[in-house]
This record gives structure tokens, sequence and C-alpha cells, in this order.
């Protein structure tokens, strides 16, 4: 059935109308504010009470309204500027629809004061819903217009709710008065919360245009300022304002635009205007730029919006072009003259962080008084930015091993005496020594080989982006530098959606918060191979690095599927002994009712045999036919598995990866590979326990793991690895200091 049309109540058609034109406090205040301009007024005087919506008042000195008018003043369409349409091609003043007071009266109460010159008195008039309450009653007053706004919205419950923040709005009110006072520098404003002594925007009225954004926006930006003009008389236009110079950035652009007198927003225009600064300022900061357009009236369309917050005009393009011309011609130079602000990292050195260096022709010094204080208890004495000295000094018995002495050491060296458990030495022919292998025919191409045909570390180029910023089909362009230590310029496509659909799951779990903490951290040092100590601001955390490096692992193997170089064994390490090894291990689990090891390790390496061909495609997990391991993924730059836990590696390969669905399988290989390459306490040899002698012999073992630690481990922690949100409930990342605290401790004392 077809629903009935009907006129709608007057109230109601009132009210939606008032809607569009206030939709917040600040709007109310724009409308009296170009209210009091229109009357000629030099001094402008705004109070407010909960950021606008409990009390308004807006205080002039104009030229005030007659008694004869006040009965409908507050009505829809009432206006002293405009008697026809025609008018509007040539309106100079802000109002012309007459929608201001009423729209304001139907969803507030309003009550005027005014006085005209040859009046006798002042006249005072309370209105509601467009019409006045009273006949105006005569009272003492100065000359010009006070009008008090109350319960704004009290009528309007969604909206009013809408805007539960006062200080939010009266941020914004602070910035609409603060726009319209660098605009009109003859003019005095000021704006402050009832019941305060002190304006928070004040200016005088004879204040230039620059003393108002100085005022306003502090000696930063007013210092910066290039004034800039021009006119067109084909298109019609003239154009001032003022823009920073090349030395003054923000992250937020202060945009201040004004067409005839009315704050505007043109997003054209300051696309156009940012496009010039890009080139000047760095990346991610923007300019402040105060614009003034004045243009023919009859080319300007202001009846466009029902706020008045956007004009069309003629020759739009044209007159931005010029514009965006002038603009870039005036930062022509600004290269000539910079001003650094520097600040020492190094705590105790002589140097004030406000110090300014300025490279100018007459080479000033100036500086800045203007930056917050930071106390003693929210200061950062560290930066995440600073190299340690021993970065550059790997150690020298084998750079890429983290394991004990035997692993790290030349060839055929033997294990310190009493350092490692049986199945140790029994490795130790085993793991002599490990050499980056040839990578993969298919993986690894000419530009990231050495002389000799192996894959050199040094040439393959590191990720620095973080992994979230990778797109999985790369072109093959030699040009990229965003890939791990694994991968050389060249990669394959990965498109098996078991794959993809694992790399979203890293991705959705992603705690941002930690995210930024591991980007961003200050390595303190070690307690243990399992934990270490990082500061984030001014915290102090406690790291599971064994967990850490575990999800590193996991997560580069699913990013760089099929992406990876070789580890290439110095000998071939038989599948049958490793699994032998792993059996006697009570972690294995073995029991007599399992059978003989022997058969048990002879079905391990039959199984493995079998599953050769997807291991070295996907993981570089190369073994030969003879059923002996002879390579393994390189999957970070400068690091190499403790191969002491490769017989365990082994066993759990065979026993606990799914190997009947693609995408399980994938997984938990994947969670196995990372487990044996994590730093692991149990493979670390503890100092604690040695001999004097047998610590001497360790003491370049410890070295290793240590730095390797804390210049590869924590080092790819910053830019690869996307920590899961788990990892904030489960322990693995305590924070155990809080400077502001430990300072209330002090306090106390």
């Amino acid at each position: 059935m077809a629903g009935v049309i009907r006129r709608l109540d007057e109230a109601v058609v009132n009210r939606i109308a008032a809607g569009e034109v206030i939709q917040r406090p600040a709007n109310a205040i724009k409308e009296m504010i170009e209210n009091c301009l229109d009357a000629k007024s030099t001094s402008i005087q705004v109070v407010v009470k909960e950021g606008g919506l409990k009390f308004i008042q807006v205080q002039d000195n104009g030229c005030g309204i007659r008694k004869e008018d006040l009965d409908i003043v507050c009505e829809r369409f009432t206006t002293s500027k405009l008697q026809k349409f025609e008018d509007l091609a040539s309106i100079s003043t802000y109002g012309f629809r007459g929608e201001a007071l009423a729209s304001i009266s139907h969803v507030a109460h309003v009550t005027v004061t005014t006085k005209t010159a040859d009046a006798k008195c002042a006249y005072r008039a309370t209105y509601s819903d467009g019409k006045i309450k009273a006949p105006p009653k005569p009272c003492a007053g100065n000359q010009g217009t006070q009008i008090t706004v109350e319960d704004l919205f009290y009528n309007v419950n969604t909206r009013r709710k809408a805007l539960k923040n006062p200080n939010e709005e009266y941020a914004k009110i602070l910035e609409v008065v603060s726009r319209y006072a660098i605009h009109n520098s003859g003019i005095s404003f000021s704006v402050k919360k009832q019941g305060d002594t002190v304006s928070d925007v004040r200016t005088l009225s004879n204040a230039s245009t620059v003393d108002n954004i100085r005022s306003i926006f502090g000696n930063a930006v007013s210092r910066e300022l290039i004034e800039v003009g021009c006119e067109d008389a084909n298109l019609a236009f003239k154009m001032k304002g003022y823009i920073t110079n090349a030395n003054y950035s923000v992250k937020k652009c202060i945009f201040l635009l004004f067409i005839n007198h009315r704050l505007v927003e043109s997003a054209a225009l300051r696309k156009a205007i940012e496009t010039v600064y890009a080139a000047y300022l760095p990346k991610s900061t923007h300019p402040f730029l105060y614009l003034s357009l004045e243009i023919t009236p009859q080319n300007v369309d202001v009846n466009v919006h029902p706020t008045k917050h956007e004009v069309h005009f003629l020759h739009e393009d044209s007159i931005l072009e010029r514009v965006q011309q002038h603009v870039e011609s005036k930062l022509l130079g600004s290269n000539s003259s910079r001003m650094y602000f520097t600040q020492t990292l190094l705590p105790g050195a002589d140097c004030s962080s406000n110090e300014v260096v300025k490279a100018s022709a007459n080479s000033s010094a100036v500086t800045k008084g203007t930056s917050d204080k930071v106390y003693a208890h929210q200061m950062v004495r560290t930066d995440s930015r600073e190299q340690k000295l021993d970065a550059f000094l790997q150690p020298v018995n084998n750079p890429l091993s983290t394991g004990p002495t035997e692993v790290t050491t030349e060839v055929n060296a033997g294990p310190p005496e009493g350092a490692v458990r049986p199945q140790d030495a029994e490795m130790a022919d085993v793991s002599d020594l490990v050499e980056m292998a040839d990578a993969q025919e298919d993986t690894v191409m000419p530009g990231g080989l050495s002389e000799g045909g192996h894959l050199s570390s040094d040439t393959v180029p590191s990720r620095k982006r973080p992994r979230e910023d990778m797109d999985i089909e790369m072109e093959k362009d030699d040009t990229r530098k965003d890939m791990t230590a694994a991968c050389t310029p060249r990669r394959r496509i990965i498109n098996l959606t078991s794959v993809l659909t694992l790399q979203e799951e890293i991705s959705n779990l992603a705690h941002a918060n930690l995210q930024e903490m591991l980007r961003d951290h200050s390595f303190v040092g070690c307690v243990s191979p399992q934990w270490a100590l990082a500061q984030y601001q001014t915290k102090l955390y406690l790291l599971s690095t064994t967990k850490l490096s575990e999800e590193l692992f996991y997560q580069i193997l699913i990013y760089d599927f099929a992406n990876f170089g070789v580890l290439r064994l110095s000998e071939p390490a038989p599948l049958y002994e490793l699994s032998m090894l792993a059996l006697e291990d009570p972690e294995s689990g073995w029991t007599e009712e399992d059978g003989p090891k022997e058969g048990l390790a002879e079905y391990i390496v039959e199984f493995l045999k079998k599953k050769t061909e997807m291991l070295k495609d996907y993981f570089s997990l190369e073994i030969d036919e003879e059923g002996n391991l002879i390579g393994l993924p390189l999957l970070i730059d400068n690091y190499v598995p403790p191969l002491e836990g490769l017989p365990m590696f082994i066993l759990r390969l065979a026993t606990e990866v799914n190997w009947d669905e693609e995408k399980e399988c994938f997984e938990s290989l994947s969670r196995e590979l990372a487990t044996f390459y994590s730093i692991r306490k149990q493979y670390i040899i503890d100092e604690a326990n040695l001999t004097n002698s047998q610590n001497e012999d360790s003491d370049s073992g410890s070295t290793t793991w240590k730095w390797t630690v804390e210049h590869v481990l924590y080092k790819a922690f910053r830019t690869h690895l996307l920590p899961p949100k788990h990892f904030t409930e489960d322990g693995n990342i305590l924070q155990i200091a809080n400077l502001p605290d430990l300072y209330k401790v002090f306090e106390r004392c």
C-alpha cells in the first residue's frame, strides 16, 4: 500500500532546518560572529560554558538592531542584507538568508540585548522557536548587540548526546574564533570560559595579521612566515596571505582559507599547495597556510551549503593553478636559508635540547624557547636508534652459530671436557663446520652467488620494511631491498591458498602496540638464553627470547615460503643416527611398547625420504638418496640454529607433523622448524656450572650467543616480527619497572 504524503508541521520543518545550519556550538558562534562583522563591530567578546552547550554569549559594539525589528529578528528569512534574488550576485556581507538566529532559536533559548547609536536606552527580548516571547523591555546597555544562547539542543536529545565532550566543543570554538581573528586584523576578539578571568584567545584591534598569528599559533610559526600576494585581471581575483617557509613543518596541515572574507574549505587548493611543499618538507609533514582570495562577487556562488563552509566560483582550475604557481615561486629560494633544531642523543653531553643552529648568509644563531619542559620522571634517557660498537665486531670463531664451542670453532675441534652431553659428543663429527651452500636452482639466481657458487650473505639485501607491507606476488626486480637474508633479488610467486590463509591469520592476530614497542625498543641485556631485558620509553620489559624467536622464525617460514637459501652441512648427517640419538633422549618419550629403537629409526628414514622433494622445494630442507641430511634453510642473516636440537627435530618431523592436510602440514612443519631454530636454554652452555678452565674455553661461545641474541635476533624483531595478541597475556612479555612509579617509591623514602 502506498504511503500517504502529508505536509510537515511548521515546527518540524523549522527544527530540521535548524539542525542543518547549527550542527554544533561552533556553528552557532560562527553565525553570530559573522553578524557582528556585518554590523561593523571593532570588538567581539565570546563567553561559553560547558563547550557552548550550556551557555553562549556573544557581545559586539556594532550598529545594533532597531527596536522595531526585534519582533521579527528571530524569524526565518528575515534579513537587512538582501532584498531580491539578484542581489546574491553582488553580495558582500556574510549573512544573506536570515536563518542564523532563527535556527538557533529553534534549538535553544535566545536572549537579545541591543542598542543603536540614536536610541536612548537598550532593549532586551527573549525568543523561542523563532517567536518573541514578550514585547522588548528597555534596559541599560552599551551600543551594539549582546546575544545569549542557553541550553543549546535542549529539544534535540540525539544531537546533545552526540556532543557529550565539552572540551572538544570548546576546542572547535577556539579554532573558529582564531581563524576569524587572524583574517580580521583590525578587530579585537576574545574567547573565554564563563568564570575565567583570562581569555584563551585574545587579539587587539591595532594588531597586524602577523601579530595575531603569533598570538594564536606562537613564535615558531610567525618567525618563518613568507608574505604572498598576486592578482590577475583576466580571472578577476586577488590573493594575499602568509605561508611558512621550508624551515617550518608540522604533522597536520594548518590551512586557513577565506574566499571573499568567508571561512571556507577547498580540498583541491589544499592538495595543490601541499604538492608544492612536498619537494621542501620532510615526508608526512605539512606547512601553515593562511590565504585570502577576493573574487568578483558575480563569479562566486555562496549559496551551495547550509553552513556556508563551501563556495563555488568560475575559472576554479585556472585560479588554483595561478595560486599554486605563485606559492611555488615564493618557495624557490627557501633552500638558501634553512634552520635546524638539534637535540643531543647522548646523556650528559654539554648540548642544550633547545639549541638552534641556523645556516644562513649571516650565520646568525637563534634559540628556541617554546619547547615543553620534560620532567625527570618522564624523561627517556635512551634512543632506540643508537648503535653499539660491538654490533660491528662479530665473534671471530664463527659469526653464524649460536651453539656451543664445538659448533663454532674450526674443523675437527673437539668439545670442551664435561661441557656437553653424550649425544653432543656424537654430533661433533656431524656439525664440526657449517657453511653457506649452493642455493636451490629455482630460488637463487646468479646475482646472489659468490664466485665459489655459494650463497653469499653479504650480497643478499635485508628487508627494511615491516612484514605486513610485503606483497606476496613480488615482481622479479633486482632492485628490491625489502627481503630477508634468505631471499635473493628474484623470488618465486606463491599463490597457494593454504599459505595465503596462514599469512592472513598472522596479520589478523598482530598486536599494534607490541609491534611498536619491539620496533622502538632499546636492548638492555641478556638475563639468560631464555630471557632478555629491553626498555621502551620509560618502561622496562622482560621478554622471552625463546618464544619471540620461535614466533619470528615461524613467520619468516610462512611469509618467505619456498624462497629460502640453504645452509649446507660440511658433512652429511645420517638420519638414522640422528633418530637413534633422539630416541635415546628421555624427552622423546620412547617406551618398550613402541617397539625397538632401530626399527623406529629405519621407519623415520624411509618416511622422510618419501617427503624429500616437498621438503627441498618448499623448505630448502635437503635429504640425499642415502638418507643423509645435507642442508637446512637459511632464514635470517648471521644465524644458524643450535644443532644440538637436530636429532629431536628429525624425530618430531616424522611424528608430530600432520602430513595429511595441506594447510595443517605447512603450519605444523613450520612450527617444528621454528622451535628447532629458536634460542633454547638447554642448548646453550651454562657458564655458572663450569670450572675456571672450562670458563676460559667457553668464553667465546658465550659471547657468540649473546652477540647473536642482541644484534641478530632482536634486530630482526624490530622489522620482521608481528607479535601476536596472546603475548600480552601468556607472560612472554612482562613489564617489570616503570620510571614514574619508581620516582613515587623514592619520594616516600
